[in-house]
């Protein structure tokens, strides 16, 4: 059973659609012990740092984030769910985030031609030995939405990355953390493999 993490930062459904195709067993949820007896946690999300943050406190799920991943089961987070695993972000200034992760989440800059957020496809620079990226070739093709992204302090747990204006740590992995900046769930079957991948750690 997977948990995705119901914290009012949309995109579940589209999580919880994609697993189903998948023939993954998963529950939309925020009830503690559902979370920490799954047998692996997403944490989707889109939107602003701090509204997210605001919830996870809302709703008490800041512990049980950090209980999930001390526990050493597989945890995802996508698109604004991996970038609240690190400690801040440009977005919010003074807000701190879950701070699993050392690194910062900084604005994609400005530049002519070029517009924020970004919207599209983006291929992957993927390191050989990522775990959710078994069998995928290099330079496939992922959907990003976004304006801000991640700056690992470690490039050592960066496990794809991606130009677009600047150097774009696209995903990361540390242990049985992982990061997706990117919608696994709208990137087709390159996406859906990814899934799948985390599904069988």
């Amino acid at each position: 059973m997977i948990s995705i993490i119901d914290y009012d930062a949309g995109n579940l459904k589209s999580v919880e659609k994609a697993l189903a195709y998948l023939g993954e067993e998963s529950v939309v949820t925020r009830d503690r012990d559902i979370i920490l007896n799954s047998d692996k946690v997403i944490l989707p999300g889109v939107g602003a740092f701090k509204d997210a943050m605001d919830n996870l406190k809302y709703y008490d799920l800041v512990d049980v984030v950090h209980e999930a991943i001390d526990s050493n089961k597989p945890f995802l987070g996508i698109c604004l769910g991996m970038q609240l695993l690190f400690e801040r972000s440009d977005e919010s200034v003074g807000v701190d985030g879950l701070g699993v992760l050392k690194g910062e989440v900084l604005r994609i800059p400005d530049k002519e031609g070029f517009k924020i957020p970004h919207m599209g496809w983006n291929s992957l620079d993927i390191r050989p030995d990522a775990k959710l990226f078994k069998g995928i070739p290099n330079n496939s093709y992922v959907y990003f939405v976004h304006s801000y992204y991640v700056k690992a302090a470690d490039e050592r747990v960066v496990a794809a990355s991606t130009e677009y204006i600047t150097h774009i740590h696209a995903s990361v992995e540390k242990g049985n953390v992982f990061g997706c900046q990117f919608h696994p769930e709208k990137s087709s079957e390159t996406g859906l493999r990814i899934l799948k991948n985390f599904a069988e750690l």
